[in-house]
């Protein structure tokens, strides 16, 4: 199930026929159905991954988000993708950690969930992820990865075919991807719905 040479994007394959890639790279530059935006309640554009998406899309974007009102922590909303090669960016709110005893695990488990549903709901076959809320909000990237990765196992271990089926968590650097790799290592224990 699980491959990978030093220096390559690791690929997990499931028996669902999902794919699961873990890439180091830049997520504007992907050609899939829909790229995440760790947006802010905004959602008009801001800093990190959030402000790279709105240049490279171009002003549209921000005009459509103009029209959408914001977005709460934990929820989705979605666009068009303009410029990107994506169709689409869903855009989601993570939480800024406080600690953690804030409910951010929820809020961020939230952040995954509503974009796989909106996701479906746009009929997406790929959709690609960056790790949420740990940049400028603070969320510890092990904690955060583990998550991630959680919720995607979720995903990819389902028989349905209406969720997307190619999953790329996007690292920003090299660090993130060593430290998806050691929650890998580590083992999880996926919820099946």
């Amino acid at each position: 199930m699980r491959s990978q040479k030093k220096g390559i994007p690791m690929e997990l394959e499931f028996p669902t026929q999902k794919k699961l890639h873990l890439v180091v790279g830049d997520i504007t530059s992907l050609a899939v159905d829909a790229i995440v935006n760790a947006a802010n309640e905004t959602l008009l554009g801001g800093g990190g991954v959030d402000g790279a998406i709105h240049r490279a899309a171009g002003p549209e974007l921000l005009a459509e988000c103009r029209l959408l009102g914001g977005c709460e922590t934990g929820e989705a909303k979605s666009t068009r993708g303009y410029k990107l090669p994506a169709r689409y960016v869903i855009h989601t709110v993570g939480p800024i950690w406080c600690g953690g005893s804030w409910g951010e695990a929820d809020r961020l488990r939230s952040c995954y969930e509503s974009c796989f549903k909106e996701a479906l709901r746009l009929q997406c076959d790929s959709i690609a992820f960056p790790a949420i809320s740990t940049g400028a909000y603070g969320y510890p990237l092990k904690e955060a990865c583990k998550i991630a990765l959680t919720a995607a196992f979720q995903i990819c271990c389902q028989k349905e075919l209406l969720y997307p089926k190619e999953i790329y968590l996007v690292c920003f650097n090299s660090q993130a991807l060593d430290a998806y790799n050691e929650v890998l290592d580590e083992g999880l224990e996926v919820p099946l719905a």
